[in-house]
């Protein structure tokens, strides 16, 4: 990595009198380089489910873009990652998830334990000053937030707890036990846009009337708001009340909880990483960059057993509904991409009253970037 530029006290909260990113931040190749190494690289990474490392001995090979890592449930019963690369000739130790006592290369047979430790190398005798103890599996910081498995390749980053303030006890209030629910699905979207862009989308509601029109008679939109923290934001939308006439299944998916509190919330975590919690469901998003136009979105949705058959429809009347609203987003994203390469455009304006999430995410592109 290079050197790491100072973190300020906390990003730019100037929308009214700030311009967006450039449009060569959202085209450039070159943009994309850095942002791996000063973004990604130094970041926590969602990576793997607490179901995938349930017992003593799993372990699943991630990516976090171009790095290979591997997350094992130890013998001991800790938590733990590394790189995934062999330390002998750079082979990997694992190909796909299972369980075992040990990892092995795949190449000539270095085994390594579960703690990292390299236990045999054969045929490595006659190498002059070589120490096993010297050859063991580089470790990554792993930590967990409720089931969800997350990565950070930089030793010096913030805690995951530092950098998540508030949330997990804002979703236990909210009513959700996240280690009970169960993933059901999962879909991949790739959007032929920048992952910045597809972020930028998401972290406003300006363009719900506009682009989500059955989204649009679900929320109560005056009431719509977005809270930004050091590391992550809050976006808080009301379901309103039915309209005289209106059916829960025909005209609306939600309905207002009888105390009127706030049904709806979308927490963002710095710099790719969505929760999105509705009354009977939980998201996770993972935005990817593919390359400077190419983004790979990954949705998985979460439920507490529906145990009916009326359960289960209405959990897949929501998947169907939020697919719906994605491919909205896709449309307005890879049209933005295209108007990113115009000649005609180089720089925007922020709505002081509804993108200041927007603006937040930016301002943490250039302080990571080590940009004014």
């Amino acid at each position: 990595m290079t050197d790491r530029p100072p973190l300020a006290p906390t990003p730019s909260l100037d929308t009214a009198g700030a311009r967006t990113l450039p449009a060569a931040a959202y085209v450039d190749p070159v943009a994309l380089e850095a942002e791996k190494d000063r973004i990604f690289g130094r970041t926590w990474q969602l990576v793997a489910h607490a179901t995938d490392l349930l017992r003593p001995g799993d372990f699943v090979p991630v990516t976090v873009l171009d790095q290979p890592v591997v997350v094992v449930h130890g013998l001991d019963g800790e938590l733990r990652a590394f790189y995934n690369v062999c330390r002998h000739r750079a082979g990997q130790v694992a190909l796909t998830k299972g369980n075992r006592k040990s990892l092995q290369c795949r190449y000539h047979g270095w085994t390594y334990g579960l703690d990292g430790t390299l236990r045999t190398c054969p045929e490595m005798d006659g190498t002059r000053d070589f120490d096993k103890a010297d050859f063991g599996l580089v470790p990554v910081r792993v930590d967990r937030f409720g089931p969800f498995v997350f990565v950070n390749l930089d030793p010096e980053a913030p805690t995951l707890a530092e950098v998540m303030g508030d949330i997990p006890g804002e979703v236990a209030a909210a009513g959700f036990d996240i280690d009970a629910m169960s993933r059901v699905e999962r879909r991949d979207y790739v959007v032929e846009a920048n992952w910045k862009v597809y972020v930028d989308n998401y972290l406003e509601g300006y363009h719900i009337p506009i682009a989500h029109p059955a989204l649009f008679r679900e929320i109560d939109y005056d009431a719509y708001r977005v809270d930004t923290f050091r590391f992550h934001s809050k976006q808080s939308a009301p379901i309103r009340d039915l309209k005289p006439g209106e059916e829960i299944g025909r005209d609306r998916r939600y309905m207002r909880s009888p105390e009127g509190e706030t049904d709806a919330l979308y927490y963002w975590l710095f710099p790719n990483t969505m929760l999105n919690l509705y009354p009977d469901n939980m998201q996770t998003n993972v935005i990817l960059p593919l390359g400077p136009d190419r983004t790979l979105t990954i949705f998985e949705w979460y439920y507490a057993a529906p145990g009916t058959p009326e359960g289960w429809e209405s959990m897949q009347q929501a998947i169907a509904f939020s697919d719906e609203v994605q491919h909205e987003d896709i449309v307005i994203c890879e049209q933005v991409q295209r108007g990113l390469r115009s000649n005609a455009y180089d720089t925007g304006r922020f709505s002081a009253a509804r993108e200041n999430g927007v603006h937040h995410f930016q301002s943490l592109v250039r302080e990571f970037l080590g940009e004014d």
